[in-house]
């Protein structure tokens, strides 16, 4: 097969590009996100049929956040979209008149990644995306692992601390309330309002208050050596690295690849993910370590995932 499209859904805005078979992306469009349910399936067909425009085009691959069937054609269920059993592969399908495959936007990036990212050459490979939430995507022998119902791989949602913090998915504890972008900046507001004094930077970013501290103030306070800011990182990556040890005890890869907005900080939030991550696992004097790599595609590896399983029908 040779030229497909991948879409990608955010919060904002809908992606789509054409993709060939080396990963390279020959064209790709935008149009903002709708909330309303039909206007959203209509918004992707609109940006599948503005990007096809002129290529010779067979499939289109979907990555959609949410829980997929094991068919991939139903969205189960959405938590920030109203999707409910939703048959997103026959909707789109009706308007694009192409083959399409729904696909976990997680695993779609960790399939991104394994084939032409920062994967290549490993045939068993972990994927986590830090970003507003946590998630990731399975690759073993070569093969992306959905599980029996197509819902693997939700890592966000392992629970690490038994009656822990409430998370969006109504249970308490879960994984991504302690490593995520989110979990980042409560960190650092957290910080910040107890110790003001060593948040001077991270403060003066925002509007001098800690509830006025966003996300991209924590990153640019980091970098410019903020004690708050630096400290919220560690604590991240403590309990990513944590995390991390506990998926080594599971599936033994060979590679474990962080992505996500939160990684796109390099050396800053990857070193103390892989000290924490020597530091938790298991045996670790006496058994062969898994890299720790960061993300090599960025925000086009959920596209170029989802454009090549649909590829593979």
């Amino acid at each position: 097969m040779g030229l497909t499209i991948g879409v990608d859904i955010g919060g904002t805005k809908i992606a789509a590009g054409v993709v060939d078979e080396e990963g390279s992306i020959l064209e790709t469009c935008q149009v903002p996100t709708p909330h309303a349910t039909d206007a959203l399936t209509e918004a992707i067909a609109e940006a599948v049929r503005t990007v096809g425009a002129g290529h010779h085009v067979e499939a289109v691959g979907i990555g959609a956040a949410g829980y997929v069937d094991e068919k991939r054609a139903t969205v189960l269920f959405a938590p920030n979209i109203d999707w409910r059993h939703e048959p997103l592969k026959d909707k789109v399908e009706q308007r694009v008149g192409l083959p399409v495959v729904v696909e976990n936007d997680a695993n779609a990036a960790a399939w991104g990644e394994y084939k032409f990212g920062a994967g290549q050459g490993h045939s068993d490979v972990i994927c986590i995306t830090l970003g507003t939430g946590l998630g990731g995507g399975i690759i073993i022998g070569n093969k992306l692992r959905r599980g029996r119902f197509g819902v693997a791989a939700e890592f966000g949602h392992i629970r690490v601390v038994p009656d822990g913090l409430l998370c969006g998915c109504g249970n308490q504890g879960c994984w991504e309330q302690y490593a995520s972008g989110r979990a980042l900046l409560r960190y650092a507001r957290q910080r910040a309002f107890a110790t003001p004094e060593n948040a001077q930077i991270l403060l003066s970013l925002g509007d001098g208050t800690s509830e006025g501290i966003e996300g991209r103030h924590v990153s640019e306070a980091a970098r410019q050596g903020d004690p708050v800011a630096i400290d919220s990182f560690r604590e991240l990556a403590r309990w990513a690295g944590a995390g991390l040890a506990d998926l080594a005890s599971l599936f033994d890869p060979s590679a474990f690849i962080v992505g996500g907005g939160v990684s796109d900080e390099g050396e800053l939030v990857l070193g103390p993910i892989r000290k924490s991550f020597r530091r938790w696992l298991v045996g670790n004097q006496w058994r062969p370590h898994a890299q720790v790599l960061a993300a090599q595609l960025g925000g086009k590896a959920g596209l170029v995932g989802a454009a090549d399983l649909a590829r593979q029908g």
